[in-house]
């Protein structure tokens, strides 16, 4: 199955992978239902889905995954994120509704670190779908910084009509809709009285009940200092009933004209690249789409805040990969890299 890019920041890749996929084969029928599986090429990354029903729900799972491109794809001319930004609508569908709400929670939690109007700083430091500039000068950052700030976004509870910040402000759900649609289409498995699954979306991933031995999902979180080729381990997790999101900083860079290296994780406080010694967030929590923007809010953050965050969300917990010349206490890895874990 192709669906169509929901992102325009795809090269943030996957860095969890899958580790029990291979054994879906191995078990048969129990109770009148089966093992199932559906996967493919979805929205500029790969989905593999993994289900325990009395019957086949790929259709669903297309006509879900399908429904949350119509809202958040920034590829999609037609979604209703595209419409918002070319000025063609300022009505929030109720899937863009929702994540908007929770996009603006974590941002508020967060202080600001995650925020979806962040794409005029990523466009000008030559990360985003527009054009870099050649050299990026004081006003050209104060005049995109003017267009950030979910914050000072506010939609109507009833209507749904947003009223931006700037006329020019844009909204990119890159950062979230993936944990979003896994929690689409786990809710869909769920009412489908499926409690046996496993939801993975671009390495963003949702597991219920049992795998098909009858154990915990297991999940290896990979290490950011293997080659973007390989797929070293840092951790596996055995888990069940919670979601799993990690974003990391390690393998997207760029070379500017006076020879400099950035980064492509931008600070929406700032404007400028962040200099984060975080080389990945792993974030475990009840949903996805919680998962998926605290773990890119932690990469801008401190440990420190990163646990605070965490005191407000409950049955959630971190797991942060600290470069190797960071101060810490915690224990190294066999890469030399600080793993610490919150809380």
């Amino acid at each position: 199955m192709q669906i169509n890019n929901i992102s325009p920041r795809s090269h943030r890749s996957p860095i969890i992978v899958i580790c029990l996929l291979c054994s879906l084969f191995l078990v048969g029928c129990h109770n009148d239902t089966e093992w199932r599986y559906t996967g493919g090429a979805a929205w500029g990354t790969s989905f593999n889905i993994s289900y325990r029903a009395d019957r086949d729900l790929s259709d669903s799972v297309t006509a879900v995954m399908r429904r949350v491109e119509l809202a958040l794809s920034a590829f999609d001319s037609t979604s209703n994120v595209s419409r918002l930004n070319r000025h063609l609508t300022d009505t929030l569908s109720a899937m863009t509704y929702e994540v908007f709400r929770e996009a603006q929670r974590v941002s508020a939690l967060s202080g600001g670190a995650f925020d979806p109007t962040i794409a005029p700083l990523v466009n000008l430091w030559g990360f985003g779908y527009d054009e870099s500039a050649d050299s990026i000068s004081p006003q050209m950052l104060a005049d995109a910084l003017a267009r950030v700030g979910i914050a000072d976004c506010h939609v109507d509870s009833l209507s749904r009509c947003v009223t931006r910040k700037h006329p020019l402000t844009e909204f990119d759900f890159s950062a979230i809709a993936k944990g979003y649609g896994v929690d689409c289409v786990a809710d869909m498995l769920l009412r489908n009285d499926c409690t046996d699954f496993m939801v993975e979306i671009g390495g963003e991933m949702r597991l219920s009940g049992l795998n098909p031995r009858g154990e915990l999902w297991r999940v290896q979180i990979d290490s950011p200092l293997s080659e973007s080729s390989e797929h070293r381990s840092m951790r596996v997790l055995e888990l069940s009933d919670c979601a799993i999101a990690t974003s990391g900083n390690y393998r997207n860079w760029r070379r500017l004209e006076d020879g400099s290296i950035v980064a492509h994780l931008i600070s929406p406080v700032t404007g400028n690249p962040a200099m984060s010694s975080t080389l990945s967030a792993t974030i475990i929590a009840p949903r996805c789409v919680t998962a998926d923007a605290l773990a890119t809010a932690a990469m801008l953050l401190a440990p420190d805040s990163v646990a605070l965050i965490l005191k407000s969300e409950p049955d959630t917990r971190a797991i942060l990969a600290i470069a190797p010349n960071a101060k810490s206490s915690a224990k190294s890895s066999a890469d030399s890299i600080t793993i610490v874990e919150l809380p």
